[in-house]
């Protein structure tokens, strides 16, 4: 029986156009959702645009237009560079879509008749780029660590979520869920919030018309239009069909949040108790990883760092640099970007390891075997050196499902290339080349050439998630073109399903050996 899963990106802010940062978040929802429907559940993929508030009104003033030209604009720019780059979501939703004004609205109401709502007068200190109230745990030297920017005082009326009435739920919740927030550093930092004296308090959720009128308009007063995170964290919901469309519960049980983790406090705390005042559970498992820094720094549009994922593939491939992000990366702790790193881990493992195997297995299959996968030869292998490779790729069937389902990719990569090392290993020990002009050896070698073929299918087909058009390249040449499109884990990943006699093709290198920069060529 299938199983659902329902993974989110944050939806982006629409005030720059998108960068590394966005990339890795929504390159890795990708993946997942690439893995789990080749694994035949009923998956949905969700990403788009946040485009209410004051930052989207600074940039459209700064540009002269309307913040809903502007909003426009950005959104449509993120939903074409996605499209660009090959990600496969199955929504891009925007928070000015109908629907998505419909469901804030109706949720608003609900939690206002529920009496969860409160107006009261409120002074504080507010950062436009976090558009919320600040803490004094949010300061740094007195600039939001975020941003990088004082934050301003404000004194105003406003409509509150009495969200520290769930503070206690929420702490128990986590308590008993241990695994509910991902890794685990971030679970602790989320109980010291809301288990200490942090002046969390309660969610100012409106903001006057007076001050900003971009934004979606409080069903209970027209006076007011809704917080920016009030509004963003609904469009999960809205997404799948809340509160009554068809796999609504289906997926919602199974939903999986991706973010970065500046934004970790309106994830792990707004939204649980937003959820639990319209009576539903959190989602399955928030998700929360480092920064991308770049000389130190985060990269983010507010600190003018943007590594652009566009210029990244005009000059590098873009499954290459997206190979680099998922395997860079550990899962929850910060990773620094510089193009060195980039072209080292190109040249080592995409070009010197999995492109040299693909290469000399099917140079050598054209040479030794007519261009196709020949029939293993039982008098010339089955020993433990082939028995070694079958057991290397079996293990990264079971690791990567194993990493995968933990939120480890980049480990899930690990394992999958140990099994191109074993095989590239096992390529070095056979010695095609010379088995085949040597008769006491050469009945091993349509057996040598058989196993690497077989270990190829297997590697592509467990790295289509993570670089989808590398790994159906790899089929193609093994004589398997459009096998993507049927394929199933873990069924498919079984040793000895590749067809004997299909036509093999060796191509041009899957990844080009790329020169070391000098200093004067590194992208800024």
């Amino acid at each position: 029986m299938s199983r659902a899963y329902y993974v989110t990106t944050p939806i982006y802010y629409v005030n720059a156009e998108a960068h590394m940062g966005h990339t890795y978040t929504t390159v890795l929802a990708d993946s997942l959702a690439r893995y789990h429907r080749l694994r035949g559940d009923r998956t949905f993929f969700l990403t788009g645009s946040d485009e209410h508030g004051e930052k989207i009104l600074e940039v459209a003033r700064e540009r002269g237009e309307d913040p809903a030209v502007t909003s426009e604009y950005f959104s449509i720019r993120f939903r074409e560079t996605w499209k660009e780059l090959g990600i496969g979501f199955d929504r891009f939703i925007r928070t000015t879509d109908a629907d998505h004004v419909a469901v804030v609205q109706s949720i608003l109401q609900k939690v206002w008749d529920d009496g969860h709502i409160e107006f009261r007068e409120y002074e504080g200190d507010y950062c436009v780029g976090c558009e919320r109230f600040l803490t004094e745990r949010d300061l740094v030297d007195g600039l939001c660590r975020d941003h990088e920017r004082a934050p301003e005082r404000r004194s105003e009326g406003n409509y509150f979520f009495k969200m520290s009435e769930h503070f206690d739920w929420l702490a128990g919740y986590i308590e008993d869920h241990p695994d509910f927030i991902r890794p685990e550093r971030y679970r602790n930092e989320v109980l010291s919030m809301v288990k200490e004296d942090s002046g969390l308090g309660d969610l100012c959720i409106s903001r006057p018309k007076t001050r900003l009128d971009w934004g979606i308009e409080l069903p209970f007063d027209d006076g007011y239009v809704c917080y920016v995170w009030f509004d963003a964290l609904i469009n999960y919901l809205t997404a799948i069909g809340y509160p009554d469309g068809e796999d609504f519960e289906l997926l919602w049980g199974a939903s999986e949040h991706l973010i970065a983790k500046d934004i970790l406090k309106p994830h792990a705390v707004f939204w649980p108790t937003m959820l639990r005042a319209i009576g539903l559970e959190p989602a399955r498992h928030l998700n929360v990883h480092g920064y991308w820094n770049l000389d130190d720094r985060k990269v983010s549009k507010s600190l003018g760092n943007m590594i652009s994922p566009l210029i990244m593939r005009d000059k590098y491939g873009f499954e290459a640099f997206r190979y680099f992000l998922l395997r860079s990366m550990s899962f929850g702790i910060d990773a620094n970007f510089s193009e060195d790193a980039l072209i080292t881990r190109i040249n080592a493992d995409l070009a010197n390891n999995l492109g040299n195997l693909v290469s000399r297995t099917l140079n050598m299959t054209g040479r030794f075997a007519d261009g196709r996968v020949p029939a293993p030869d039982a008098t010339g292998g089955d020993d433990a050196l082939e028995q070694a490779v079958q057991d290397a790729c079996a293990e990264a069937v079971a690791s990567v499902d194993q990493y995968v389902e933990s939120m480890e990719v980049h480990r899930a990569l690990e394992a999958l290339f140990r099994a191109v090392d074993a095989t590239n290993q096992y390529l070095e020990k056979r010695e095609p080349w010379k088995a085949a002009k040597d008769p006491a050896r050469a009945a091993s070698v349509p057996t040598t050439l058989y196993t690497c073929c077989e270990a190829l299918r297997i590697i592509a087909l467990l790295l289509s998630p993570f670089l989808p058009e590398t790994a159906a390249e790899i089929l193609a040449r093994v004589g398997l073109a459009g096998a993507l499109d049927s394929a199933r884990l873990p069924e498919d990943a079984v040793w000895g399903r590749i067809p004997v006699g299909g036509e093999t093709t060796k191509g041009k290198p899957l990844f080009p050996r790329i020169d070391p920069l000098e200093p004067s060529q590194q992208s800024q």
